[in-house]
């Protein structure tokens, strides 16, 4: 490519004979669409887009002489770009030159990128933290994309491109609940978006911040039910806590910084939608992007004086508490064990808490409720005081209200939820903890529960190992795959669970070390698990190991994302458990007293479907493989899947 004034030649095709004579095709120049035309022995070049609508007429074909778009048929002299019979709408042309065999196009220099809207506001998300990106490049967010890309290019941004748009939102949902700060997901306007929704609201209902980001049909053309015309501010108003539209007069370095800023002090999804013609908007004179500096205040709130007081008196009196940690407390995690350490009292987990203290922990007593042990509810059952950090008091967990109940929240809303407790402390759990120990020194009387915890796990392994005892001809069972897991899995894993029997059996025989769980919790939304590791590993790289574990129900949600673990090299060890069946479903007809119908599945060979992909994969179907195929699929460097064929009845 070489100057001539203020004229640039750029090489479009290598040689002539790419194009023959009477053809058409597009080309690109610069940043340029050219339509270049071979026509009575001569090569043309003219602007690509039809003044019609804008079809591409690099697509179209030479008809009698003349030039035809291929969406409406609209002619143009080949050469020219006048369209017949004298009318006024012809196409702009460009020089074109021939040099050893070559055909470059020549056109003026392009002008310097001038700063848009987009622009302010990417660079605002990214100076607010919000450095990984979910989602999909479309013709309906393209200005945005772009000032991403300028992003990425400068080192402070990474964008993956998925294959379905609720992949995106379930690996945002996934990274937020790693992090405790948001990732973007981002989708064109109308089915793009609606795609997002189920990941989107598996983010709020766990607590998860997210950053939603969808582009829109232009405003001009709102209201006329217009080609993928979805009102998204109406749709994601139930589940977007801030829900805006960018208009081209909004403050919007002010507006991107509000979306992130409720985002991460409300735990919350906020979105926003750019229309068209808003994201290539040059940005106003003097506009800048904002920063997060001196923008969100400290979160170390202490308790009301009379709850802490209430709440030292009961653990004064206590001789056989028990802590009881749910998700919400996960960045509190150690300040918590540390005070359990204190009291010399049994630590039982949520399900979604599942990790919070390792199972190996002189006071871990595994997971309380329906995906738990009954270490866990032993323990409850047993003790004389609850007391409850960051949890929701599900169902599924189960926590009894006969016992008297300490629960620490930084939610007003989430303390007394479904039943009054003894005693609701609201605050920040770390500064809240430090209250206690001040309090509580000198005065704690309780009795040591590590010997009895031991004790009852020794009874829950034995119980284990009968239980692994029981086999079948129809598959192998899923205490023996958790039970290889147990001694084969990377101690400091990030483990990525699906719905399901797999879950429940996971919850049940996986014994956490220094893992962190990611799951689908309040939603319990089928498919979680492989777009969460996507998640995971953009969250830890390759500092930490990343695996998730999956049914095949849930794999087949988006199995094409394996494809994303190929292309970003990303390092996920999945174990899929094939049972052909909606082993759950059947499990809940039976218990409903229904008659099974309608789960059992006609499945894919998911070892060769990941070879397909790129990745290595191997099935197992003999359960004396099983740790020979688990050791291959952690020794192998890049993205693996383990397929093992499971009996659905040995769960």
């Amino acid at each position: 490519m070489a100057a001539e004034k203020n004229k640039v030649w750029h090489k479009v095709l290598e040689n002539k004979k790419e194009l023959p004579e009477g053809r058409v095709k597009t080309v690109t120049a610069a940043h340029k669409g050219i339509c270049l035309t071979h026509f009575e022995g001569k090569f043309s070049a003219l602007d690509n887009r039809c003044p019609h609508q804008g079809g591409p007429l690099g697509e179209g074909s030479i008809e009698n002489g003349l030039l035809r778009c291929p969406w409406h048929g609209w002619d143009f002299h080949p050469c020219t770009g006048l369209p017949p019979g004298g009318y006024d709408d012809g196409i702009e042309t460009f020089e074109v030159k021939e040099e050893n065999d070559a055909i470059y196009v020549g056109l003026e220099e392009e002008q310097p990128h001038e700063t848009t809207v987009s622009d302010i506001m990417a660079e605002t998300m990214v100076n607010w933290g919000v450095t990984k990106v979910f989602g999909m490049v479309g013709h309906s967010n393209l200005g945005f994309a772009d000032a991403m890309r300028r992003q990425e290019e400068k080192g402070k941004l990474n964008f993956y491109g998925i294959r379905h748009e609720g992949a995106a939102a379930f690996a945002a949902s996934a990274y937020g609940k790693l992090m405790g700060r948001p990732a973007a997901c981002f989708s064109i306007a109308g089915p793009g978006a609606t795609n997002m929704f189920t990941g989107m609201w598996d983010a709020k209902v766990d607590r998860a911040p997210l950053l939603a980001l969808t582009g829109q049909v232009a405003t001009q053309v709102v209201g006329t039910g217009n080609f993928q015309e979805v009102d998204l501010v109406q749709a994601f108003g139930s589940v977007a806590e801030f829900n805006h539209r960018v208009q081209s007069d909004s403050r919007h370095g002010e507006l991107m910084s509000l979306a992130v800023k409720h985002a991460i002090l409300n735990r919350d999804v906020s979105h926003l939608t750019f229309p068209d013609e808003v994201q290539e908007r040059k940005a106003k004179p003097g506009a800048r992007a904002k920063t997060s500096e001196k923008r969100i205040t400290s979160m170390e709130i202490a308790p009301p004086k009379e709850a802490l007081d209430d709440a030292v008196e009961l653990i004064k009196k206590s001789k056989r508490p028990v802590i009881v940690l749910g998700h919400g407390a996960r960045a509190h995690k150690k300040s918590i064990v540390k005070f359990a350490e204190s009291l010399n009292a049994a630590v039982v987990t949520t399900f979604k808490g599942k990790g919070l203290i390792p199972d190996n922990h002189p006071l871990g007593g595994g997971v309380l409720g329906r995906s738990g042990t009954p270490i866990a509810s032993w323990f409850m059952n047993e003790s004389d005081l609850l007391i409850v950090f960051g949890a929701s008091f599900s169902n599924h967990t189960g926590i009894t209200p006969k016992k008297p109940i300490i629960q620490v929240d930084f939610d007003p809303l989430a303390l007394s939820k479904f039943h009054k407790v003894e005693v609701a402390v609201w605050g920040e759990i770390s500064r809240t903890l430090e209250l206690f120990e001040d309090e509580l020194k000198g005065n704690i009387t309780t009795f040591d529960q590590t010997q009895e915890i031991a004790e009852r796990w020794k009874i829950w392994k034995a119980e284990k190992a009968k239980r692994l005892l029981e086999t079948s001809e129809d598959g192998i069972s899923s205490i023996a795959v958790f039970e290889a897991m147990n001694k084969l899995t990377p101690e400091d894993a990030v483990m990525c669970v699906d719905v399901g029997n797999n879950a429940y059996s996971f919850g049940r025989y996986f014994e956490s070390k220094q893992h962190d769980f990611l799951m689908s919790g309040y939603l319990g939304s089928i498919g979680f698990a492989l777009p969460a590791s996507i998640g995971a590993w953009t969250a830890v790289g390759d500092s930490r190991p990343v695996v998730a574990v999956a049914g095949d129900g849930g794999l087949c949600q988006y199995l094409a994302e394996i494809t994303t673990l190929v292309k970003y090299k990303m390092p996920v060890k999945l174990i899929v458990l094939n049972n052909h069946e909606l082993g759950k479903i059947s499990k809940e007809q039976r218990a409903g007293e229904f008659d099974v119908w309608k789960t059992s599945l006609s499945n894919p060979n998911f070892a060769e479907f990941a070879q397909s992909c790129g990745a290595w994969g191997k099935r197992i179907e003999n359960q004396e493989d099983l740790e020979t195929g688990m050791k291959e699929l952690f020794a192998h460097e890049g993205p693996a899947v383990l397929e093992v064929i499971a009996d659905v009845n040995l769960i």
